[in-house]
């Protein structure tokens, strides 16, 4: 998850709090002090998935193809200009993704994999979903 994305979600922390549902995310990988740098854009719980089994069976990759691609250079900019500046360390190939998952057999509620990097979720598909679980936990 990039940051200005992480410091979207945490925007609605408070509207997420008032209906009980928590706001976590999981990466896959911790490079020196990058958690903690990335925990100030972020005010959830933050796990590390090291075997990335999170990530699926089958891992989406980004190559050196996503040099090519407009739409990525329009979301570095974009990001550029709201002032969030990235970083060169790591892995940075794998692309990520947002769900939304109820308890039990509710299951998955919203799904946003990334087509290309910087390719973020609507944040009013978060709400919507995240209102589902309160709604159908009433039930």
């Amino acid at each position: 998850m990039c940051r200005e994305e992480a410091a979207e979600l945490s925007s609605l922390k408070s509207q997420l709090q008032d209906i009980e549902v928590p706001l976590i995310v999981v990466v896959k990988e911790n490079i020196g002090k990058e958690l903690d740098l990335f925990k100030k854009y972020f005010s959830g719980k933050v796990y590390v998935d090291h075997q990335r089994n999170f990530y699926g069976p089958q891992e989406r990759w980004m190559f050196f193809s996503m040099f090519l691609r407009v739409g990525v250079w329009r979301n570095l900019w974009r990001a550029y200009r709201k002032g969030f500046r990235g970083n060169w360390r790591g892995e940075g190939l794998v692309l990520g993704g947002l769900f939304v998952i109820g308890p039990g057999d509710q299951g998955i509620l919203l799904e946003h994999r990334e087509k290309e990097f910087g390719d973020k979720v609507n944040m009013l598909a978060v709400l919507r979903a995240a209102r589902q679980i309160t709604m159908d936990m009433a039930w």
